[in-house]
């Protein structure tokens, strides 16, 4: 704040002038500090700013997470087991660390009602006679078959079971892991609904049209089990 000094007041001297100089330099200097108080802050620096430490790290990539390949998937004609099915040595017993496999064939049997038919199929290595590995295989897909029935609640004329012993290998047996792949049990789709639709393109747009769909069962002649001898003759 400034003030005026009245030369008329009774306490004003004329004959101090030093007096005078200096009141009017505080009040200045006052009001000078006031100002600049109100005013911004300014810094004149044309040196450069340096960091002193190592920068922050980025941040971390998100994790991928890849799914785990199916342990069963239905294909064309068969439902594929990317998991052997285990059994007791030399037993046609399904051991238990295979009842999650075995849940999970149910489960995939039951959403997929287009499949009507499979044909189980029991395969051993070469190890054994041929004879012994024959019965052996045969008791395995029985017991699959049995297995799919009684706990997984699925009809039985859905299903046939045969054993083929080491008549139909997939590898070669020279090493044990071939010999592991060869012992296996197999689902056949013998017989499913087909549907075929036929689609009309539209030129311009692409646009797919269907003008006619049909569902029709179909049979599988190559997987499907032997049919049943006829009758003998009356005599």
């Amino acid at each position: 704040m400034l003030f005026a000094l009245n030369p008329h007041r009774r306490n004003f001297r004329h004959g101090r002038p030093g007096l005078k100089f200096a009141l009017v330099a505080a009040f200045a200097f006052t009001a000078t500090a006031q100002l600049a108080a109100c005013g911004p802050t300014v810094f004149e620096d044309a040196s450069a700013l340096s960091v002193v430490g190592d920068p922050p790290p980025p941040p971390p990539k998100p994790k991928v997470v890849q799914e785990k390949p199916k342990r069963v998937v239905v294909e064309e004609n068969r439902i594929k087991i990317n998991e052997k099915i285990e059994f007791d040595f030399n037993k046609a017993t399904i051991r238990p660390e295979s009842d999650g496999l075995m849940t999970e064939i149910i489960s995939v049997i039951k959403e997929n009602p287009h499949i009507k038919k499979i044909a189980i199929e029991g395969h051993t290595s070469s190890e054994g006679s041929d004879k012994y590995n024959l019965k052996l295989s045969d008791k395995r897909a029985k017991a699959v078959m049995e297995y799919l029935v009684k706990k997984g609640g699925l009809p039985k004329e859905m299903f046939s079971a045969k054993g083929f012993g080491e008549s139909k290998p997939l590898s070669d047996e020279s090493t044990e892991e071939g010999k592991e792949n060869n012992r296996r049990v197999e689902f056949n789709i013998v017989e499913q609904d087909v549907t075929r639709k036929r689609v009309a393109i539209d030129p311009e747009s692409g646009e797919k049209t269907v003008i006619e769909e049909k569902t029709k069962t179909e049979a599988d002649a190559a997987g499907a089990p032997p049919p049943p001898p006829p009758p003998a003759p009356a005599k």
